[in-house]
């Protein structure tokens, strides 16, 4: 069976999925080394940082097999120097006849350079295939690479009523056990996790990503000060102007930042327009309005012309109950 670009593209889309956890500040690149007829050689995906790209992997997993093969890969191979070598070298060294790349790399030491040495050198190269879902995976590294600030991602666990805590400040367990697990993940995914102040006084979350029997520790921010002898010690206190706030992170080397503040805290990113995704878990629970804390209280809209209006890109249930991803 012979597969299509497409196909090939979406295998080595779930590729770059396995590296999720393992690359950043690096991309989360997937590639495939297919033959000539049509068959799967190997896959590879970014590794820890200082060691191998996807490109390398695959081709070290091809062997001889590169050799007159299509490379498909989800990110535009790098021309540069860095902790490792050119990917693009090692590409026209193995005699990879065609690369199939799912998008360009927006950052500028590669941004199509890597794809006009491929051709300088005879390669055939093809771009954009599946580039939306591609772009989509990369999204975090993408914005970090455009903008120089941490791709913002606000989690908010509520009632279907959109209430985070009631009368009593009391918010544990407002979503069931497999929510939580998710949002677990998505701590893992994420380099960084902010919290305000008031947050780290009254819940004294962690804020590390338990998965299993790993555990990994992103930096943790919190807005103001934390408490002495707080569960995220250490962690990096800010405070002042968000924008100054998030260049200060983005120079920890964090591409993706999780805010789980509270009620006053996510408001004020929404506010300040800093919100790229938001990952938004209801339960099939009832609060009411009398005496509890609204998701987003702290945000005011007077009139429906100035609704903050986002975009959903998935809906899907988890355990008994629901996650609404937005692109803001």
């Amino acid at each position: 069976m012979r597969f299509s670009n497409t196909e090939l593209m979406t295998m080595a889309i779930g590729a770059g999925d396995k590296a999720r956890f393992l690359s950043p500040p690096n991309p989360w690149v997937g590639a495939l080394v297919v033959s000539e007829r049509g068959v799967v050689v190997s896959e590879g995906h970014t590794q820890v940082p200082g060691e191998s790209h996807a490109e390398i992997e695959a081709l070290r997993r091809a062997g001889d097999g590169a050799r007159g093969s299509t490379m498909v890969v989800t990110l535009e191979p790098c021309s540069h120097q860095g902790r490792t070598g050119p990917c693009v070298e090692a590409i026209i060294e193995a005699g990879v006849s065609r690369v199939i790349v799912g998008t360009i790399d927006p950052d500028p030491r590669v941004s199509g350079a890597g794809v006009e040495l491929l051709k300088a050198s005879g390669v055939d190269v093809e771009v954009g295939v599946e580039e939306t879902a591609v772009r989509a995976q990369l999204a975090p590294y993408i914005w970090h690479r455009v903008t120089g600030r941490p791709y913002v991602v606000l989690k908010v666990a509520s009632t279907l009523d959109g209430v985070v805590a009631m009368a009593d400040g009391t918010s544990q367990w407002i979503t069931g056990e497999e929510a939580r697990r998710d949002a677990h993940v998505l701590r893992a995914q994420s380099q960084a996790v902010l919290v305000g102040a008031g947050t780290a006084r009254s819940d004294d979350p962690a804020l590390t990503a338990r998965l299993g029997d790993l555990v990994v520790e992103p930096l943790r921010v919190v807005l103001g000060s934390a408490p002495k002898g707080a569960k995220m010690r250490p962690c990096l206190e800010l405070s002042g102007d968000l924008s100054h706030v998030l260049d200060e992170i983005a120079s920890h080397d964090v591409l993706q930042l999780l805010v789980e503040g509270g009620p006053t805290t996510a408001s004020s990113f929404l506010e300040a327009g800093l919100v790229n995704h938001i990952v938004w878990y209801q339960s099939a629970s009832f609060a009411g309005s009398d005496g509890t804390l609204g998701a987003l209280k702290g945000l005011s809209t007077s009139t429906i012309a100035a609704l903050r209006r986002g975009r959903i890109v998935s809906v899907q249930r988890v355990g008994e109950d629901i996650r609404i991803d937005v692109e803001v």
